[in-house]
């Protein structure tokens, strides 16, 4: 269901911010294993599990919108569409997440690199993975929120 008042809105956002700390906590830890490749794995796999979960918390999953009265869903696809949205209202593949994370793919390549060196690399690729989720994770709540801000704006101009 769609937030109906901003103070809702805001409080989801509040909520999903969270959601992401947890997460982005949960990378890190990944991160530090100093064992190459598996941390790339964990944050897809997480990501996977947390982006659609966003989406559910604003109302704006796959399933969510085509439950929505077609009027409203033509607004959001709309405002999805106009915005550029690719993980809002849609199927949340691997490819959509391996996109994501190629925005900030240059801290990948540094953390490959880290593993290699002992204690400060491993502390150092625990850090870059905390940021880079957290990075990926605020930025579509974000998004989601926006996209309920411009159709509860809509909403009322109409």
């Amino acid at each position: 269901m769609l937030p109906k008042t901003t103070a809702e809105l805001d409080q989801l956002r509040e909520e999903c911010k969270s959601m992401v700390t947890k997460r982005a906590t949960l990378s890190a830890g990944t991160s530090a294993i100093p064992t190459p490749g598996v941390d790339i794995a964990a944050d897809i796999a997480i990501l996977l599990e947390l982006i659609p979960a966003i989406n559910r918390k604003f109302g704006l999953s796959s399933e969510q919108i085509e439950g929505y009265d077609p009027v409203v869903k033509q607004m959001i696809y709309q405002v999805i569409k106009r915005a550029g949205l690719a993980m809002v209202g849609t199927e949340v593949t691997k490819q959509l997440i391996a996109q994501s994370l190629k925005k900030v793919a240059g801290r990948a390549v540094s953390k490959q690199v880290l593993k290699f060196v002992p204690v400060i690399g491993w502390a150092v690729n625990a850090a870059i993975g905390f940021g880079a989720m957290k990075y990926v994770g605020n930025s579509h709540v974000d998004d989601c929120y926006d996209v309920c801000k411009r159709l509860m704006a809509s909403s009322t101009a109409g």
